[in-house]
C-alpha cells in the first residue's frame, strides 16, 4: 500500500510517498481502508518535531480517518469487515490502509459521508470539551472565538450557538469572517485591521466577553484576555500563530479571570464517560442539522504534504481532507 512517510523530523516538504507492507491488526485492532483522512494543525507540528507527542521514526502522520473495515483482530466484537467507520488513530491516517484501536473507533453515523466523518471528531470533540467541560459556557453568555475560520474555530462557533451563547468570531481576513457568519457567528472582528480588545469591548458595551476560545496564541491572547468580563474564562487550545504567549498574571487577578488549559486527547483517558456523552451529543446535533463540518478542499495522497503545509501556513478555511484511495 502507499503511505505518506516522515523519515526525519524537519521541513514538511521532506515528506515522501512510499510503498510499504499493509499492516496486520492486533487482537483489539481494526484494519481500515482509508476513504478520507482529515488534516489537523498537530499533523504539521508532529512531522517537524514540534508537537508534545513525537512518534518513533519513520511514521505516517494523520490522526483522524473514516473508511471501511477490511479485517478485525481476534478480540474485536462490535465491528466486522465491510463496516463504515470513523476512527481516531493519532498517526497513520495518510495512507491507503490504517490500523485503529477498536476502542477509538465508532460507526459512521447514518447520512454522513466519509469526508464529513473524517472531519468531525477531533475538532468538534475538542471544541465541545473546551466549551462545556472546561469553560462551562452558559446560555446567554458571550463567546469570542479566535482563529474562527479554522477547523476547531468553525466547530466552536456552531457548538457555542447550539449551547445558547452569543458568538463573536475573530479572524485575519474578511473572507474568513464571511464563512464564520455563514455558520452562525453573530458578530465579527478582523484582527488584522481592528484592535481586538477594543472591538470586543465595543461589541459587548464595555462588559467584555465571558469566554474566549483561543487556538491561536501569539499576539492575540493578551488583548483577548484583557477583554474578558468579570469571572471570564480564557480557554487555551493551541498556538497556531507559532508563539506561546507570556501572560502577565495580574490580568488573571483583575476581574477574577481564569486561564484554563484544554487537552482533549488526554481528557478522554481521564473521563471516558464524559467523552462518550460528548460524542452522543455531537451525533444528536448532526442528526438535527445543528452542526455540519465545513470541508473546503480535498487532496490526493500524492499531494498530502501540500495539504499539511497549507494548514501550517494558516491558509485553510474549515477542514481539508486527504482522499488516499481516489
Amino acid at each position: 500500500m502507499k503511505a505518506l512517510i516522515c523519515e526525519a523530523y524537519g521541513p514538511i516538504d521532506n515528506l515522501v510517498i512510499k510503498d510499504i507492507p499493509s499492516p496486520v491488526p492486533g487482537a483489539r485492532q481494526l484494519l481500515i481502508e482509508v476513504r478520507a483522512a482529515a488534516v489537523n494543525f498537530p499533523d504539521a507540528l508532529m512531522v517537524q518535531g514540534l508537537y508534545q507527542v513525537k512518534p518513533p521514526l519513520p511514521f505516517t502522520p494523520g490522526a483522524e480517518i473514516s473508511g471501511i473495515v477490511k479485517a478485525v483482530g481476534a478480540e474485536v466484537k462490535h465491528f466486522k469487515a465491510g463496516d463504515r467507520v470513523i476512527a481516531i488513530v493519532g498517526q497513520g491516517g495518510f495512507a491507503e490502509e490504517c490500523l485503529a484501536d477498536a476502542a477509538k473507533t465508532m460507526s459512521l453515523p447514518a447520512g454522513m459521508d466519509f469526508e464529513t466523518g473524517a472531519a468531525l471528531v477531533l475538532t468538534y470533540c475538542t471544541s465541545l470539551h473546551a466549551l462545556r467541560d472546561c469553560g462551562h459556557l452558559q446560555a446567554g453568555e458571550t463567546l469570542v472565538v479566535l482563529g474562527a475560520a479554522g477547523g476547531v474555530g468553525i466547530a466552536a462557533i456552531e457548538i457555542g450557538k447550539a449551547m445558547g451563547a452569543r458568538v463573536i468570531a475573530a479572524a485575519s481576513s474578511d473572507d474568513k469572517l464571511e464563512l464564520c457568519k455563514r455558520v452562525g457567528a453573530d458578530d465579527t472582528v478582523n484582527y488584522s485591521t481592528e484592535n481586538l480588545k477594543d472591538r470586543i469591548n465595543e461589541l459587548t458595551a464595555g462588559k467584555g466577553a465571558d469566554v474566549v476560545y483561543d487556538p491561536v496564541g501569539g499576539p492575540y491572547t493578551e488583548p483577548a484576555l484583557r477583554a474578558l468580563a468579570w469571572h471570564g474564562r480564557l480557554l487555551v487550545i493551541g498556538f497556531a500563530a507559532g508563539d506561546i504567549p507570556k501572560i502577565p498574571l495580574n490580568l488573571a487577578l483583575l476581574k477574577e479571570r481564569s486561564i484554563v488549559g484544554v487537552y482533549w486527547g488526554d481528557s478522554t483517558k481521564h473521563d471516558p464517560a464524559g467523552h462518550l456523552a460528548n460524542l452522543h451529543q455531537l451525533h444528536a446535533w448532526f442528526a438535527a442539522g445543528t452542526i455540519r463540518p465545513v470541508v473546503s478542499e480535498h487532496f490526493s495522497l500524492a499531494a498530502a504534504a501540500d495539504a499539511i503545509a497549507k494548514i501550517a501556513n494558516r491558509q485553510v478555511k474549515g477542514k481539508i481532507v486527504v482522499l488516499p484511495n481516489t
